[in-house]
């Protein structure tokens, strides 16, 4: 089959690169390059989606999780205390 086929800058490079190595003509090498395009696409092996399997940590008895909200808001109060002391701003 005849056909007209407008190839990229960088296609052609590798399509006359391949027919240097493989001193070949134009038709040759490029029938060989779609060819192994075209036959990875069809023996891909499909793959199984990734799973997590998600599982309950739990906290360690006699931890109350809303403590630590107050222990961040301790912190923060703590934090802008000292800089505002460090700082010489009053």
């Amino acid at each position: 089959m005849r056909t007209t086929v407008t190839l990229d800058q960088d296609v052609e490079r590798m399509l006359r690169e391949a027919m240097h190595r493989s001193r070949t003509s134009f038709k040759k090498a490029l029938n060989t390059a779609i060819r192994a395009g075209l036959s990875q696409t069809t023996t891909r092996v499909v793959s199984r989606p990734f799973v997590l399997k998600a599982r309950p940590l739990g906290l360690r008895p006699g931890l109350d999780p809303a403590g630590f909200n107050k222990l961040a808001d301790d912190l923060e109060v703590d934090a802008m205390l000292e800089k505002g002391q460090g700082g010489g701003a009053k």
